[in-house]
């Protein structure tokens, strides 16, 4: 089997059997594609059958000696994980060559939040006298209220706004379903943008039931609200580092802060494990040590029930 049969039949699964995204397909084909590359500069003339371990120890030491960082080494070595995964399962191998392979160690880095009042202010920084503001001042709404990813946000469809139980239905990563609450300033500037706005616009048949449209009457790309995000954040003066997932993060530390219990966030945010979601306990260490005077039976400082 060659490279090409090989990264075809890889797609197939992850597209069909995995359900992943396409971005996320792509990201993973990607890091079979370097490594092959990678053996064709050494003039290692193999197939994919025929890797072993110190072919790809080599490739990592490769990485390292490029400066490439340590989180995008880490993800390539999860490709090549799932890669070699795959054939394995369509026994074409009988060993797994990445194995014994280490992912390189990653400093935790706590995300860049947004305080309410810098919220706040990057939404009365919209304009609202042109029609998109509406939609906008609805776009950041919702991602602070629901904390989603931003591909979730553009995949919204109107059907799934549960406008009278105060729910939407979201689609994440592995196409997998969650409800999340939202609250009523979002929902509020939603029904705004839609009676005001979105009715009067053209739209494609397509689109027809997609909640955030461009002028065009198309969905929105990622790319757009990036762009949204970064010049609201320039106007409002705030020098952070700002991105659609900036309120995601806002939104999980708000919600840490104010003492939700650690399960729901996970649930609300559709992260697959709960060790994703403790990255925001790390945000609030006051509320951490409240937890653990109130709980703890070996500290001092326990409240103790009367």
């Amino acid at each position: 089997m060659d490279w090409h049969s090989a990264g075809k039949g890889f797609k197939q699964y992850l597209l069909l059997e995995k359900s992943l995204s396409k971005n996320s397909i792509s990201a993973y084909l990607h890091d079979v594609k370097y490594f092959e590359n990678f053996l064709k500069n050494e003039n290692i003339g193999i197939s994919p059958l025929q890797v072993e371990y110190e072919h790809l120890l080599s490739f990592v030491s490769s990485l390292s000696h490029a400066g490439v960082a340590a989180i995008s080494q880490a993800r390539m070595i999860s490709g090549l994980r799932a890669f070699y995964k795959y054939l394995l399962m369509e026994e074409l191998l009988q060993k797994d060559p990445t194995q014994f392979l280490e992912l390189p160690k990653l400093a935790r880095k706590l995300p860049e939040v947004l305080s309410l009042e810098e919220i706040n202010e990057m939404i009365s920084c919209i304009d609202m006298s042109k029609p998109m503001g509406h939609r906008d001042k609805a776009i950041l709404e919702t991602l602070f209220s629901c904390g989603l990813r931003v591909s979730e946000l553009v995949g919204l469809n109107i059907s799934e706004v549960y406008f009278n139980d105060e729910f939407i239905k979201v689609t994440g990563k592995g196409n997998k379903e969650r409800l999340v609450p939202i609250g009523d300033a979002a929902l509020k500037a939603i029904r705004i943008y839609l009676e005001e706005v979105r009715v009067h616009m053209k739209m494609q048949k397509k689109n027809s039931d997609t909640l955030f449209l461009n002028h065009l009457g198309s969905s929105l790309s990622r790319v757009s609200i990036f762009k949204l995000t970064k010049v609201l954040a320039q106007r409002a003066g705030i020098r952070k580092s700002i991105s659609p997932h900036t309120f995601r993060h806002s939104f999980a530390t708000c919600l840490v802060e104010g003492g939700a219990d650690l399960r729901a966030v996970q649930q609300m945010l559709g992260h697959e494990s709960i060790t994703t979601t403790e990255i925001y306990t790390h945000l609030d260490k006051s509320f951490l040590k409240e937890t653990i005077a109130m709980y703890h039976p070996r500290s001092q400082g326990r409240l103790r029930k009367k």
